[in-house]
């Protein structure tokens, strides 16, 4: 398969549909998530439902910090058919309302909506971007350091 650049700086694949190309960036950065949470947390994808949805766990506690999911254009508010890759992760509620006012980042799909966000996975959030706020989300559904008496 021959991979030209284009002028915006994506990767197109020269015999692809611009939707194709869409799905295959959305693919690319899934997989660039799945690699970076397995480097820095040693998780490795679960699939409960067996099917494309993923939810990413602590080890220790089984607490979800990630959940990575083929949805339904319409569900997060967009137009248009077909579907988009999205990751929710846990959030501040304070930091939650900021973040919902910026381009790709959404009110949590299937989650609570005040403690959770939904980002789209189709390069609208830069993937540095995705992985602080799945580094913060990690950090907020870790066990609690119990005081000893």
């Amino acid at each position: 398969m021959e991979i030209r650049g284009l002028s915006a700086g994506k990767e197109a694949v020269r015999g692809t549909q611009p939707d194709e190309m869409k799905e295959t960036e959305d693919k690319k950065m899934v997989q660039e998530i799945f690699d970076y949470v397995k480097a820095r947390y040693n998780t490795v994808p679960d699939y409960p439902w067996h099917d494309a949805n993923a939810v990413l766990r602590h080890a220790d506690n089984r607490k979800w910090y990630g959940l990575v999911m083929e949805v339904g254009r319409d569900k997060i508010g967009l137009s248009g058919d077909g579907t988009v890759d999205v990751i929710n992760v846990k959030c501040d509620p304070m930091l939650g309302g900021s973040l919902r006012m910026q381009e790709g980042i959404h009110p949590a799909y299937h989650m609570n909506k005040d403690k959770w966000i939904t980002i789209r996975l189709d390069g609208s959030v830069p993937v540095a971007k995705v992985k602080n706020l799945l580094d913060l989300s990690y950090q907020l559904t870790a066990p609690k350091k119990r005081e000893k008496k």
